[in-house]
């Protein structure tokens, strides 16, 4: 037997968190929200879990509509308060994976990790309005291959490598922002390959190697 539940009690997507994450970000270029309001309420946009969830971000932004495509679904004839949706049956949705990434989280923070700092095989980088610095010159890995994924806004991300390291940042989706790397890439061959994923929103992500490294390989005309 199927329940029944409303629209509003719907789940949601990350495509559907993005778009509402892009609105407010438009709110605060029309001077609708400070940036302030604007961390706090991409907090709640990034812990939804249902479209009621959502909405309340959105409910006191005049013009700051939800696409067609991610309204809730409607039966002709059926007015909205009266429609109702089937519930998948338990078992729908695979289980988790286990061993989740480290998660680095910020907000209008300034976040630094360097020295011989522990470095996990995965990283999740969830960040609005910071500055970010992950120096890897005299960190501690546990795997050759380190991956990061980004889910960023408006921050500043430096990611600071070893000499012999090798970095792959193609898996970058960047919305009016820049992304960098100074670094090689291709296949993993030193002690550190770098793999970058996600996506950074009116921010900068750099990766490069130190200083000092830099002007030898300067010096030395490479």
């Amino acid at each position: 037997m199927l329940m029944r539940m409303e629209p509003r009690d719907l789940r949601v997507s990350d495509a559907e968190r993005e778009h509402v994450g892009e609105l407010l970000q438009r709110a605060v270029g029309q001077g609708m929200l400070s940036l302030g309001e604007f961390t706090e309420r991409m907090d709640t946009v990034l812990a939804a879990k249902t479209r009621g969830d959502l909405n309340q971000v959105l409910v006191d932004l005049p013009g700051m509509q939800i696409r067609p495509e991610y309204d809730p679904r409607t039966v002709p004839g059926v007015p909205p308060q009266q429609q109702t949706y089937p519930v998948p049956a338990a078992g729908a949705f695979p289980a988790p994976l286990q061993g989740a990434p480290s998660l680095i989280k910020g907000r209008v923070s300034s976040i630094e990790r360097k020295g011989r700092w522990q470095v996990p095989p995965a990283i999740t980088l969830d960040t609005v309005a910071s500055s970010v610095t992950l120096d890897f010159t005299e960190a501690v890995m546990q795997t050759q291959v380190v991956r990061i994924d980004v889910n960023d806004y408006l921050s500043s991300i430096s990611i600071v490598l070893p000499a012999e390291a090798t970095a792959d940042v193609n898996g970058v989706d960047n919305v009016a922002s820049s992304v960098s790397s100074k670094v090689r890439g291709g296949a993993p061959y030193g002690p550190l390959h770098l793999v970058v994923t996600g996506k950074v929103r009116g921010g900068s992500l750099n990766v490069t190697h130190p200083l000092s490294t830099r002007l030898r390989k300067f010096l030395n005309g490479h």
